[in-house]
């Protein structure tokens, strides 16, 4: 059984795939879904195949295969269809698979959260303390 790392309410994390860097992430357990800040997003089809486009801090056209859609509630209690695609996030320098859906987050205080279904089974969050994750 491997061992939980400790994180705090606050981490700086890396996306490495998509080239982003030193990204500011609230972690969140009342959230299940991890989501990133992005501009704007269009859902279009190619070889029957279901693919977000999206435009994430000023770099256009990422481009990533939908691995499925759902249904989610804000906590304004607000429901939308989230689009999740998989990509990898390094924390503690190492990479972990990550489920990420993309809204607009300019109205809150980070770009990112990291939610349940992230951190379940690989940390404890310790929300006294920020920065625990910090890459070397």
């Amino acid at each position: 059984m491997q061992e939980k790392r400790l994180i705090g309410r606050i981490e700086i994390v890396d996306l490495p795939e998509l080239g982003l860097y030193d990204i500011p992430a609230k972690v969140d357990t009342g959230a299940e879904t991890s989501v990133l800040h992005c501009d704007q997003f269009e859902i279009f089809e190619k070889d029957g195949h279901r693919y977000i486009r999206c435009t994430i801090q000023g770099h256009p056209d990422f481009t990533f295969l939908i691995h499925r859609e759902r249904v989610v509630k804000s906590s304004f209690g607000q429901s939308e269809t989230r689009h999740i695609f998989i990509t990898k996030i390094k924390l503690f320098d190492n990479l972990f698979d990550i489920k990420l859906s993309v809204r607009d987050r300019s109205s809150m205080s980070y770009p990112m959260l990291l939610g349940r279904n992230f951190i379940s089974g690989k940390f404890i969050v310790d929300v006294s303390h920020d920065y625990l994750a910090k890459n070397i």
